[in-house]
């Protein structure tokens, strides 16, 4: 379908980056945020009811493996039906899912598999409403301010997986799971409520017209380009959801939110004394030092042995997911019509996804064979692995034109 068959972003009209509609989004996706980041503590439930290292592998990974299968689906609701709708819906599901959670009690083996079932659901949840947030946000940010933009916009996250775990393990610690899991349920709705101050951007004119197929979005020289990077980007993630927890436990360090807190610091460090430099040098150019930075982080947890030390650990992986996300987003994003962005930024988050899946079997299982230094190695390889495609050859498929 043509452009001209559609509405363009009703926000694109207006001059300033930082509007109305631009902080009710930003408070939204902050709670949002902030439930899927106490989800980060989630491991602890696994192994306290006698699961493994491979187990939480799997359950983490069950959550990503529907979020990447539903995307195709989630990216053409978001470009057919809008913005706002969709990201009520999936906000919706983030709200029952951690609710249903009180239903598990007692060892894991009783109920694996309905588990299974719920972090399916709540991957698809998850989906939908990233998919459609990072949509929303990329019609009101003005196209000469769209790493700045998006990197403000991003702070939500990076506070909200700090701040979702610190209010989350005290709440483990006095109150028990059951309190977690409503907790995580609370933050979602009160999105929701925000959610219904937001105007919808996006409206399709011509509904009855062919539109662009999600796989023919996927098949793009760009948008795959900035996929493959996004996903080695998603396998570092998967160590910091799935395993920075447990380990942390492991070492008998007395506050685990130490290290979200100090990840989340770095990465706000960079969004907001850098938020401009990518706009001035492009982004292309950053995204390998930020990806070098990332990787050096996960391998200072070689040799935590004191809070201090995974405070460091921490600050540098957050420094360089604090470029690294953005960057990639605006990559993606940039100088595309408002009636793929659906599309791309599905494809964008769900590689990320992708990567987070792959990383969290993968890491899953050697972390029970060869235990939790070995499995931060793998992880600092990955992304070097990532750095070096991105220089050899993704960084020029990227930049081609002819897209």
């Amino acid at each position: 379908m043509k452009a001209s068959n559609f509405d363009q972003p009703i926000q694109k009209k207006m001059a300033t980056l930082y509007s109305r509609q631009f902080f009710i989004l930003w408070i939204a996706n902050f709670f949002v945020v902030m439930s899927l980041g106490s989800f980060f503590l989630f491991p602890l439930f696994i192994t306290q009811n006698g699961g493994s290292k491979s187990d939480i592998g799997i359950l983490m990974g069950a959550m990503m493996l529907s979020s990447v299968l539903f995307r195709p689906w989630v990216s053409q609701m978001v470009d057919h039906f809008g913005r706002k709708r969709i990201f009520s819906l999936g906000t919706l599901i983030l709200i029952g899912v951690p609710a249903a959670h009180i239903l598990f009690e007692g060892d894991i083996s009783g109920y694996y598999s309905l588990l299974v079932v719920a972090r399916i659901v709540h991957g698809i949840g998850i989906s939908i409403g990233f998919t459609a947030a990072y949509t929303f946000i990329s019609d009101i940010v003005p196209d000469s301010r769209l790493n700045e933009g998006l990197g403000i916009f991003g702070l939500n996250g990076l506070i909200g997986i700090a701040v979702g775990p610190a209010i989350s393990e005290p709440i483990i610690n006095h109150f028990g799971f059951d309190a977690f899991f409503l907790t995580a349920a609370s933050m979602a709705f009160i999105s929701l409520i925000l959610q219904q101050f937001l105007r919808e951007t996006f409206v399709l004119k011509t509904s009855g017209n062919k539109s662009v197929s999600f796989f023919s979005v996927l098949r793009r020289r760009k948008t795959l380009g900035v996929g493959m990077v996004s996903i080695f980007f998603g396998m570092g993630l998967a160590t910091q959801s799935g395993f920075i927890s447990p380990y942390v436990q492991f070492l008998g360090l007395p506050t685990i939110s130490i290290f979200f807190l100090s990840y989340s610091g770095g990465a706000i460090l960079t969004r907001v004394f850098g938020a401009k430099i990518a706009d001035r040098i492009g982004e292309e150019t950053i995204v390998p030092w930020a990806i070098g930075i990332n990787a050096i982080g996960y391998l200072i947890l070689l040799i935590v042995n004191s809070s201090g030390m995974l405070l460091v650990a921490g600050l540098v992986t957050g420094a360089g997911h604090g470029f690294l996300f953005p960057c990639l987003n605006a990559l993606a994003i940039r100088n595309e019509p408002a009636h793929i962005r659906g599309k791309i930024s599905g494809i964008f988050t769900g590689s990320i996804d992708a990567g987070n899946l792959l990383g969290s079997l993968l890491l899953g299982y050697i972390g029970d064979w060869f235990g939790y230094r070995p499995l931060f190695f793998t992880t600092f390889l990955i992304l070097m692995i990532g750095l070096l495609s991105f220089m050899g050859f993704l960084k020029k498929a990227i930049l081609r034109t002819d897209r």
